[in-house]
């Protein structure tokens, strides 16, 4: 496998790339992927992405449950403003950012959960469902945990 950033990109019809990464860029359509393991190196769309994780480990923790919402986060960190983004396929993710405007494809997120896999986020926006900021981050979580079943 290639030297790089180890990412793992979410698809929006689910499925799942595992490699690294050295030429990512927000700005640009498409960036390559080294697949763990080897073999040849896979083209990316971005407008194809949920999002794109960088990872701490390929592997995770299985047993650990993240933690949903926000950890008693203060309104604003070194790492920006707080944000929540409810994706189309129901998945709920928490942090901040420095980075979101509406208006582009995508942002980056700072994930609330740092004991958590994931150092780092791009969400692409299309793929959302909701995105909040502020407060309103806040409300979002508690509406989504709300509507899941017990």
């Amino acid at each position: 496998m290639a030297e790089g950033t180890r990412v793992v990109a979410h698809l929006r019809d689910g499925t799942v790339l595992k490699g690294t990464t050295i030429d990512f860029f927000p700005n640009r359509p498409t960036f390559h992927l080294h697949p763990v393991g080897g073999g040849e190196r896979i083209e990316v769309r971005c407008a194809k992405m949920k999002a794109l994780f960088w990872v701490k480990t390929f592997d995770g923790n299985r047993g650990r449950r993240d933690v949903r919402g926000f950890l008693e986060a203060s309104p604003e960190t070194a790492h920006g403003r707080k944000i929540a983004v409810h994706f189309r396929d129901g998945e709920l993710i928490c942090g901040h950012t420095l980075s979101y405007l509406p208006e582009r494809p995508g942002f980056f997120i700072f994930p609330a959960d740092h004991a958590g896999n994931n150092l780092r986020i791009y969400v692409v926006t299309a793929a959302a469902n909701e995105i909040k900021v502020g407060p309103a981050a806040d409300t979002l979580v508690q509406k989504v945990l709300a509507q899941e079943p017990s």
